[in-house]
């Protein structure tokens, strides 16, 4: 099959995992002559970037460069979805979600820098990334080509059809990889958490091993005792964990937290997930730190925001999340969404004390120079409230309920 029209520089969103290792070789030869730049974002991924470098010009890689993003990613992309309190389906913190737009931002801020005059990315034909990135590229520099190999078919016609056939291409291409037949979890690691899919957990029938744990123990060897944390918010942002402050050091608390929370088996969930695609998915993720923040966010939002207020936020919640998920950061409701939550935030002020055990996450108290909970209100006693403006409000408010009861009984 003849190549298509030949990029001249190639960007490659490269993380050293499976498929990236095999996509810089396989793009060297599908256009020959091309300078291949390989970008690799530092997101929190532990040690996986650990000689990043040369494996990459090992694999075909021109040029490689490593940006440390971790303090945009905590600022920036994980702190105003936590603001907006957002998931999706209920129990994904979009930790995988949040972080390609911007890898995809930077990749393209690189290819600008260094005149390249295409993109690339690993995600297959089948998962949401190629969305996210692909999305970005186009709100960013919709000029810039974009190259996607999972989807070109010549890709499938070299061999490459599945993860198994690619540790064959690596093997013969003598590149480096962590992952064998046997132990085949696909794994996307960042600050705010982890996720597997594979082996047995695509099996929504079969249970996923423990071992699969990877930045947490299982509940069964969390400690028997209940550890407290503490976390102060201002705007809704966290800026301290135990009387910590960590101002402007965004990862550095996300971090912690990651830790604490990990010992106690703590953001622990497999689930079945909707994809954009189409089809059904299921993944087992780590989120420890983030199950901490959304906890304890949750239950500041509690008493500082008015009730229409938080009813109408938890409403936009789910399209925020939605948005999130199907790779629309820089969509203008993404941003127009962000400018009501963080208006809506202003009064989320206050300290949060969390009780982590087994598994659990708990609110236990909050706090708040902004609450609106009225203790003399909120108790049994009458003395301050008039309780005979209660039949009248009951009278209004249930007006249409009994008109169309008495029409019923007619």
């Amino acid at each position: 099959m003849s190549a298509p029209s030949s990029p001249k520089k190639i960007v490659l969103a490269y993380s050293g995992g499976l498929d990236t290792s095999v996509i810089l070789p396989w793009l060297k030869s599908r256009y020959p002559g091309v300078k291949l730049y390989a970008f690799a974002a530092e997101l929190g991924q532990g040690d996986e970037l650990a000689a990043i470098e040369a494996k990459a010009k090992k694999s075909g890689a021109d040029a490689v460069v490593v940006k440390d993003l971790r303090k945009e990613f905590a600022e920036q992309y994980c702190f105003p979805m936590l603001r907006a309190h957002a998931t999706y389906e209920q129990d994904y913190l979009l930790g995988t979600s949040i972080a390609r737009p911007l890898i995809a931002k930077h990749q393209v801020l690189y290819a600008e820098k260094v005149g390249a005059d295409a993109v690339a990315h690993g995600a297959t034909g089948k998962g949401n990334d190629q969305v996210r990135f692909e999305l970005t590229y186009l709100a960013l520099n919709p000029n810039l080509k974009i190259v996607s190999p999972w989807k070109d078919p010549q890709f499938l016609a070299d061999g490459l059809t599945d993860r198994e056939t690619a540790i064959d291409y690596a093997r013969q291409h003598g590149i480096p990889i962590a992952q064998t037949k046997k132990k085949i979890y696909s794994q996307d690691r960042n600050l705010w958490h982890i996720s597997h899919e594979g082996a047995e957990i695509e099996d929504p029938a079969a249970e996923p091993n423990e071992r699969v744990y990877a930045i947490s123990v299982p509940p069964s060897k969390a400690p028997n005792r209940a550890e407290y944390v503490t976390i102060d918010f201002e705007a809704g942002v966290p800026v301290a964990v135990n009387k910590q402050k960590f101002i402007g050091k965004g990862h550095a608390l996300i971090a912690l937290l990651n830790e604490i929370g990990g010992r106690h088996a703590v953001g622990q969930v497999t689930l079945v997930e909707n994809r954009l695609v189409g089809m059904k998915s299921r993944g087992v993720y780590e989120t420890p730190g983030g199950t901490i923040l959304y906890e304890a966010h949750k239950a500041l939002e509690q008493i500082c925001l008015e009730r229409e207020l938080y009813h109408e936020k938890q409403r936009i919640a789910l399209k925020y999340g939605e948005l999130v998920y199907y790779g629309q950061w820089f969509h203008p409701l993404r941003e127009a969404l962000q400018a009501f939550v963080d208006h809506a935030s202003q009064v989320v002020t206050g300290q949060v004390r969390v009780k982590l055990y087994k598994g659990r996450a708990t609110a236990v108290s909050a706090t708040s120079p902004q609450s609106l909970y009225d203790t003399s209100l909120a108790s049994f006693a009458m003395a301050d409230y008039d309780v005979t403006a209660a039949r009248g409000f009951i009278d209004l408010f249930g007006l249409p309920m009994k008109v169309r009861g008495l029409r019923q009984r007619s």
